[in-house]
Formats: C-alpha cells, sequence, structure tokens
C-alpha cells in the first residue's frame, strides 16, 4: 500500500465532510491525514485527505466519492505534481543552558519561535513531513514536552486551478 494525496472540493455544507470521512472508515481504511477549509470562493471548501490504500482500491474509493452529492471534484495530487506542507507547534524543555542550542537548532530549520518561557520553547514550523521529522529527531534530545500537528495540505503546481471550473459546476446545478 501506499499514500495517496487525495484533494477533494465539496460545497461547504454541514455534514458533508462526516459523510466523506464515513466512506473511508465504511471501507476500513485509515486516514493519515485530514485538513479541510474554505477555499477562495466561500461555498466550496477543500477536504485534503492522505489515505493510504492500494492503487487498485484507490479507483474503487474515488468513484464512490464523486457519486457523494455533494462533492464537486476529485484530484489525486502526486508529490511531483503539487507543493504538499504541513504545520507543527513543537514545545521543548530548556533550561538557560540549553536554550541557545534549541534556537539555533529552531534557526537552522527555518523555523519560528512563537513562546518562550522558563523551561520551555515552542516552536513553530512548516514543510515536508521528511523536514518535519528532521527538525522533532533534532529536538528530542533537548525533551519534546509537547507536539501538534496539522494534516498535509497541498495544491497543484503551475497555473492550472482545480476549483475554478468546479466553481462554475456548483452555479450550474444551483
Amino acid at each position: 500500500m501506499s499514500g495517496h494525496t487525495l484533494s477533494v472540493l465539496v460545497e461547504n455544507k454541514p455534514g458533508v465532510l462526516a459523510r466523506v470521512a464515513g466512506l473511508f472508515s465504511r471501507r476500513g481504511f485509515n486516514i493519515k491525514s485530514l485538513a479541510v477549509g474554505e477555499t477562495e470562493q466561500p461555498t466550496i471548501s477543500r477536504i485534503t485527505i492522505v489515505v493510504e490504500v492500494a492503487d487498485s482500491l484507490l479507483e474503487q474509493v474515488t468513484k464512490q466519492l464523486n457519486k457523494l452529492i455533494h462533492v464537486l471534484k476529485i484530484v489525486e495530487l502526486g508529490p511531483e505534481t503539487s507543493v504538499q506542507r504541513e504545520l507543527i507547534l513543537v514545545k521543548v524543555r530548556v533550561d538557560a543552558h540549553h536554550r541557545g542550542p534549541v534556537l539555533e537548532t529552531a534557526q537552522l530549520f527555518r523555523a519560528k519561535v512563537v513562546d518562550v518561557n522558563t523551561d520551555s520553547v515552542t516552536i513553530e514550523a512548516t514543510g515536508t513531513q521528511p523536514k518535519l521529522q528532521a527538525l522533532i529527531a533534532a529536538l528530542e534530545p533537548f525533551g519534546v514536552k509537547e507536539l501538534v500537528q496539522s494534516g498535509v495540505v497541498a495544491i497543484g503546481r503551475g497555473p492550472r486551478s482545480i476549483t475554478t471550473s468546479s466553481q462554475r459546476n456548483a452555479e450550474r446545478t444551483a
């Protein structure tokens, strides 16, 4: 099985996310990452789903997603044809002696320090999963107190947009 990133454009209505996630749940597929938010058009939301499923089953899931009433468009975004990022917040245990090396590590990874306390530093970083895993590995010797991460967000590379044509389709059916 391999990971697939799906960008699903849906009508921005209550219950749509539950129906989409339920479809994966009923099939027994684990959603590795899930991020959702409005697009540049307030009537349309983008659900970015990373799911580990065999290629043969991905086509079946995509067809079933397309049958859901509020789903407008589904596009698989490969790593070479899209920009994919995650956000993490990491709270690191620090004392006066280790504060400098932790701040240097954050700077090395182009991360931002967003909170400083007497016994901890909170770092914000965005990037690809390998970059963020490397940052976490570099911070672990200092003591990671807490970690939170967003799901993957992704957008296709180049001038094409998957939202524009979907908006026209939604306006025609409205």
